[in-house]
């Protein structure tokens, strides 16, 4: 199923954590997706992994079994997105959210015609502006670990018009500051799809961290 683009970015202003899936392996892709529902993670983004040979054709199989046998309960979307190929591969597999580290007008364009949310990485304030000009729904900041909360206070300082995200060094114990700093949201990795955890089945490992972070978001929204 392919939810609307209004539905998809309701739930991600709402949840504020993206799941990022990379390198998984499709006999690993239940129980993960399973434990990361378990902890109360509600928008998935699965990338292409440009180094494979059939990145595309593999990444979009992932996509359309999500989408087919988790959709009802998750926002499925595509991740390191680089070409328009890419984009509607995503879209015809039942993606609905389409993220990138860069701003290449036409992903941004060919998303939006789509009906897909457009969700480019920017890192200079020219870039944040000509991502949201060419129909960026959310400009993710991007690497926000590098940058620091810092960084993204004084940049949402004359541009706190345009949503933006944070992906990159986003931890449970810092969920708080980031979203102080005014992002309406994050994209997690690594320290919350834990390699180790994949590679050795423990999908209890993964639910725990997903819930370390819903859990922070949570005591985040009892605060305001």
């Amino acid at each position: 199923m392919n939810r609307s683009h209004d539905e998809v970015l309701e739930i991600i202003r709402r949840e504020h954590l993206v799941a990022i899936l990379r390198g998984l392996p499709m006999d690993r892709i239940d129980g993960v997706v399973r434990a990361l529902i378990a902890g109360g993670v509600r928008v998935l983004e699965f990338t292409f992994d440009h180094d494979r040979e059939n990145y595309l054709r593999e990444n979009a199989d992932k996509i359309r079994y999500v989408t087919e046998h988790y959709g009802d309960t998750v926002a499925v979307g595509c991740g390191t997105a680089l070409s328009v190929r890419e984009v509607s591969a995503a879209h015809e597999a039942g993606a609905g959210l389409v993220i990138s580290p860069d701003v290449n007008l036409e992903v941004i364009r060919r998303a939006r015609e789509l009906g897909m949310v457009s969700m480019p990485g920017a890192l200079t304030p020219t870039e944040i502006v000509t991502a949201w000009n060419a129909g960026a729904d959310i400009v993710k900041l991007f690497p926000a670990g590098e940058l620091g909360v810092g960084y993204i206070k004084a940049v949402r300082g004359p541009l706190k018009h345009i949503p933006m995200s944070a992906v990159g060094g986003v931890k449970p114990d810092n969920v708080r500051d980031f979203l102080n700093a005014g992002v309406c949201g994050f994209g997690v990795g690594g320290p919350l799809v834990l390699a180790d955890a994949v590679r050795e089945g423990d999908y209890a490992a993964i639910e725990a961290r997903a819930k370390a972070f819903t859990r922070a978001i949570a005591a985040w929204e009892a605060e305001k």
